[in-house]
This record gives C-alpha cells, structure tokens and sequence, in this order.
C-alpha cells in the first residue's frame, strides 16, 4: 500500500489493516484548493500536520470546508521534496494512548506544498499567486518561537535579518521578510483583507507576529523598497489582523518503531527521514490525543467554521480569554515543567520523558514549579480549569510512555522561550512582594539548564546538545567552567543572568541571581553532584 492518491484507491487493504481514509475525494479537493486558496499554513512540519491538519481534515468530512490547507515553506525545503511531494501530500496520523492503542488515520486536507523560495523562481511566483487570491482568509504559522526573532540578545539584527532589509521583498528569506513580501503582494493586487494567525508557543504571539512583520515593512520604507500606505494597510486591524492563539499537543518527533509497525502492516516506505536543516520527518505523524487550540475570533475575510469540529478542542474567543490560556499553558502548567525538567533529564542520563516523570526529585520539581510557584500567578481564563489542565499534564500526558517523547526535544531552542516560561512568574512576585527570593524550583531549574549547557552528564560523561541558536554564545560567556572545580565558576554567569533579552528580567534585581549562582556551583562540584543538589533544594 502506498501513500499517494493512487495508493488509496485500494480502500479495503487500509481498512484491513485498521487505517482510516478520508471519506472525501482528496485529489479533486486539491484542485479546487488550488484553483482559490482559503487557508495558507508556514511551517510545514508535524503538529502542523497532524494538529491543523486534522481539523481541516473534519471540516472537509463534515463538508463544511471544500477546500484544503496550502502549505507553504519558508525555513526547510526539504521536506516538499521528501515528505510532500512523494506522497501527494497526504499524512498518516497516528494518536498514541496511554493503554498503549492507537488510532490510525490518512489526512488529505492537506492539498499543495510550496516553497517560498525567490531562488526557485517558479516556486516563489506560486506563492505570490495564491497571496494575490482575494479569496485567501487566513494564513497560519507554526514556525516555532525564533521564528519571529529578527534581534540577537544584544540587540542587533541577526545577519540574514539584515541581508532581508538590505535586499528587500524580491528577495526575502526569512519567514518574517517572506510574510512582509507577501503582504505586499496582496496589497499591490486589491489590499484584500487577511487574518495572519500565529500558532507558536510565544506570549502575546499575535502582538510579537505583528510587531515583527511591521519592522521588517519600516526598514524596507527607510531604503524605498515599500511607501507608508503599505505599512497603513498592514496597522490596520480591520485589513490584516493578527490573533493571538493558544496552542498544545505535543507531538515528539516520529517513532522508528511506528514506522516498522506500519511497513509490517503493508504500508510502504514509512521510514524518517533527516532533512538538511536537521528536521526528523516521516510521512506519518506520532501524537498524543490530547489537544487545545484557543483562538481570537478576528478574521476580516472570513474563516473556515474550526469550532464546529467534534473533540479537536478548538476554541474561538476573545483576545483576553486567549491570553489567559496561553498564559496558564505557557508561563505555569506545560512549558515551565518542560524547560525545568528537560535539561535535567539529559544530565541525569534519561532519554523518554516518560521514564523521567518517575524520578522523585523530577516528579517534585515539576509539582513545584506547576503546583507550588506557578499556580499563584495562574490566570483563569474560564474555558479551561488551570487545576485540571495541570491534573492532566501530570497525571496522563507526561507519564504517557507510548508517545516517546525525549527530553533532547524539550532542550530545543530554551534560549528563545525561557524567560516566556519563567520571567512572567518571576515579574509576578517581584510585583507582589518587591522581590522573588521566595522562589526556589524556579531557580533550580534555571541553574539546570545552565548546568545543561556544560554538556557534561552527573557521572562526568559528555552528551550533546540539542539545536539552540544561543549555545555558541552561552558556552563562551561560560568558558572557563568546569565540572568538577566549583572553584571555576569566578562570574561567568553574571552577564548571562542580568540578561533581560534571555529571561525577561536581571534575575540578580529579582533577588535570585545569587540563589541560581549557588545552586549551579553545588551542582558542578563533581560526579553525582547534580543529584545531591536535587535532593537538597527539593527536600
């Protein structure tokens, strides 16, 4: 059996072997898609696939959608090539529960793959096409948190930031600078209206979508590239608004033993691949069931009916509600206990989650951080109860050892969100009681990581570190450290603590620079130091 159009037409073989095809005829939706685009998503990679993917895939079920999703890419190519094009697009979703069953899927809302690429000029004229559309409502992202990041932590633009400024919208590269681009595009061609959604685990991501799109317009105004009316069209919230969303599900990158379950059950060619840019694809998506996706009713143009999907939990609100949920997921229950105990366990030599969510310090240092420090400052924002969706995160999603999620995946990329997850809770008892020394697992996770970053193990060995565009950085403000002299440690980490771009706040005005400095000094004393540690500031 093969994943393709073609493939499929072979109904009986996919259902004997307990997979369940899409009732509508996904080739004939893909030319209509193509014909007037309605959904636009950037970052094409697996909880995009399997998340938006599946509630696009219901609406089209439940005919209220005729048109697919087109996906458009603007970081990893690659994975038009090895994952999109090869398999006419299709996805095999496959939900992991906690009794160890699955649910096994073909999603065909997914209906063109394209590059946005000005290299490839017939790829990058495509994506102007479909942005031309008048037609187009909405344009979603998953491109993770430094997907929005045009400044280093000093302040300065990155350098391919400043080769999209310098070169302007014929040449965009970036996801932002592609966006901007495209922007212009739509406005040169009828200034139709569009929602541009942000979908990334980012604080107030609409606002930051927005302020990084506007910035990249402004410097193409100072060298000529674009006039005011454009940047008008796009302040302009009754013509391109930009909703702050909420998203969690958490999707671990895709299992070699799924892909060996799925090729013994007749389905070919289901291996992972790596791409160029390091992204683990495959053409199935491994997730859990649990899902949430909280979005600000503000689309222009209109948009697809997301909230009539039956158990994908999508909600559509108010931006207060959204924040507050975002807020709830991202600065207490989910993200923190993820950033907190992810360095941990790669330190502590544990590869699944799942088995770390049984180490009685870990399993207290996320009760703390969640339960104890987070909770205080947990706004509630009505649609979701703080208490149960913790409940849930520590009781079922966590432990869940059928999703193998690794602690190296929730190591990516903690520069860019750890003062998100933990200077909002920090800012909060600054705010309250003048300073945050009463916190504790707090500054013992912040201490982690940097104990992290040393890419030593407790037992002395070395280990690698998962991407972070920041680790070149902190590793030589932190030259000089070494584990097993805590003598070493002689004010490396002041520049990094007092760091407002890495954590939000000077963590030394919050009253826990020194706390942190401490807890990291016991913590590189020598082999088993990491676990002493542990165990005296989480007794």
């Amino acid at each position: 059996m093969k994943l393709t159009w073609e493939g499929l037409k072979n109904r009986q073989a996919w259902e004997q072997a307990g997979i369940a095809l899409p009732s509508y005829d996904a080739e004939a939706v893909a030319e209509k898609t193509k014909k007037a685009p309605i959904w636009v998503h950037m970052g094409i990679g697996n909880i995009f696939r399997i998340f938006i993917g599946g509630i696009a895939d219901q609406l089209l079920e439940k005919g209220l959608m005729d048109r697919g999703i087109t996906c458009v890419e603007v970081f990893d190519y690659d994975m038009v090539d090895k994952i999109y094009d090869p398999y006419d697009n299709l996805v095999l979703s496959v939900t992991l529960h906690g009794d160890g069953t699955t649910d096994k899927k073909v999603l065909g809302s997914l209906s063109e793959a394209v590059k946005a690429l000005p290299s490839e000029s017939a790829q990058w004229e495509r994506t102007k096409e479909i942005f031309r559309d008048p037609g187009l409502q909405m344009v979603s992202l998953t491109i993770t948190e430094k997907g929005y990041a045009l400044k280093r932590a000093d302040g300065t633009y990155f350098d391919f930031i400043k080769a999209d400024i310098e070169n302007g919208p014929e040449k965009a590269a970036s996801a932002m600078a592609v966006v901007a681009a495209m922007l212009l595009e739509r406005y040169q061609n009828g200034k139709a209206p569009l929602a541009l959604v942000s979908m990334d685990n980012c604080s107030k991501n609409g606002q930051n979508f927005r302020n990084a799109v506007l910035e990249m317009a402004e410097e193409w105004k100072k060298r000529g590239f674009v006039g005011e009316d454009f940047l008008a069209y796009i302040k302009d919230e009754s013509q391109v608004s930009f909703p702050w969303t909420m998203i969690d599900k958490i999707t671990p990158r895709p299992s070699e033993k799924i892909a060996d379950e799925l090729e013994k059950d007749g389905v070919e060619s289901m291996q992972p691949v790596i791409t160029s840019k390091s992204t683990y694809i495959a053409p199935f998506v491994n997730a859990e069931g649990p899902q949430y996706l909280v979005i600000e009713d503000s689309f222009p143009n209109g948009r697809p009916a997301m909230e009539k999907t039956e158990g994908a939990g999508v909600y559509l609100t108010d931006r207060d509600t959204v924040n507050k949920s975002e807020r709830m997921k991202v600065t207490v229950c989910l993200n923190p206990i993820h950033t907190a105990l992810g360095p941990y366990g790669c330190v502590l030599g544990y590869e699944l989650f799942s088995d770390e969510m049984k180490d009685p310090q870990m399993l207290e240092l996320a009760h703390r951080v969640g339960y104890v420090e987070g909770m205080e400052v947990v706004p509630d924002p009505g649609i979701l109860s703080p208490k149960k969706f913790l409940d849930e995160l520590i009781d079922e999603r966590f432990p869940n050892p059928y999703l193998g999620d690794t602690t190296q995946r929730l190591c990516v990329d903690v520069s860019q969100g750890i003062g998100i997850r933990f200077g909002e809770t920090i800012k909060f008892y600054m705010e309250k009681y003048g300073d945050a020394k009463r916190l504790t697992a707090i500054p013992v996770a912040i201490a982690g990581w940097l104990r992290y970053l040393l890419a030593v193990d407790d037992e002395g060995n070395r280990f690698e570190l998962a991407p972070d565009p920041m680790v070149p950085e902190m590793q030589e403000q932190m030259a000089g450290i070494v584990v097993g002299d805590a003598s070493s440690l002689k004010g490396q980490l002041k520049g990094i603590l007092s760091n407002e771009n890495i954590f939000a706040v000077d963590l030394y005005q919050a009253g826990v620079g020194e706390k942190i400095e401490e807890i990291f000094r016991e913590e590189i004393e020598g082999p088993g130091a990491v676990r002493k540690t542990l165990k005296k500031y989480l007794a």
